[in-house]
């Protein structure tokens, strides 16, 4: 049985990570225009939404986030709606939003769990929608030369980036590309030709 709610509170450093508002500045620079509602996936408690409201007020920020203490503790103001449960089976109808992000989140599902939660999101995002989710990147050549993994405690999976691609364009998703991202993007910006040379990386794909 997978209990994604105790499993994620294992990792208590995700409330406090240091590069959360720049990955939500990152998402919010690739929205697409006229976006009014955001479902944010893994919301945690809400720093992410808080970046986005900043930027634009006019959103309404939908969080969904297996661990009950964290929606609890969502401020009202920026999160007008909070769905406790899994993104297996988001519970929203279809065509419900404009966009998606999900910061640092599918590396906490269990294989198994991909592909349902990619089809997922595809059925909530509106047609014109768009998916955006970073995850840390296993070709990190820092990483491997300190042979380090991603895999332990509540990084239950691996997502290699050319097979992510292939994932979300055989849901449907079109238009899928790869940017750099965590802490190296402040230096280097998103769009460095090497991206071994990021630790995490940004997968941009539109319902359309």
């Amino acid at each position: 049985m997978k209990d994604y709610e105790n499993l994620n509170i294992q990792q208590g450093g995700s409330e406090t990570d240091s590069f959360t508002e720049d990955r939500y500045r990152q998402f919010y620079y690739f929205f697409p225009k006229n976006v009014h509602t955001v479902l944010d996936i893994g919301c945690n408690t809400g720093r992410g939404g808080k970046l986005l409201k900043k930027l634009n007020n006019q959103l309404t920020i939908y969080g969904l986030d297996a661990v009950k203490n964290r929606l609890d503790r969502l401020p009202e103001a920026i999160y007008q709606h909070r769905i406790h449960g899994l993104s297996t089976t988001i519970t929203s109808d279809d065509c419900n939003f404009d966009v998606a992000v999900a910061g640092e989140f599918i590396e906490h599902l269990y294989p198994i769990d991909i592909g349902q939660t990619i089809a997922e999101v595809f059925r909530v995002l509106k047609v014109g929608g768009r998916f955006l989710l970073t995850t840390p990147n296993p070709r990190d050549i820092k990483r491997r030369i300190k042979r380090r993994s991603i895999l332990g405690g509540a990084h239950v999976s691996q997502h290699f980036h050319d097979v992510l691609r292939l994932q979300l364009m055989m849901t449907g998703f079109s238009h899928v590309r790869i940017y750099g991202s965590g802490k190296m993007s402040r230096y280097l910006g998103y769009r460095f030709p090497f991206l071994s040379i990021y630790g995490s990386y940004l997968a941009i794909a539109d319902k359309f």
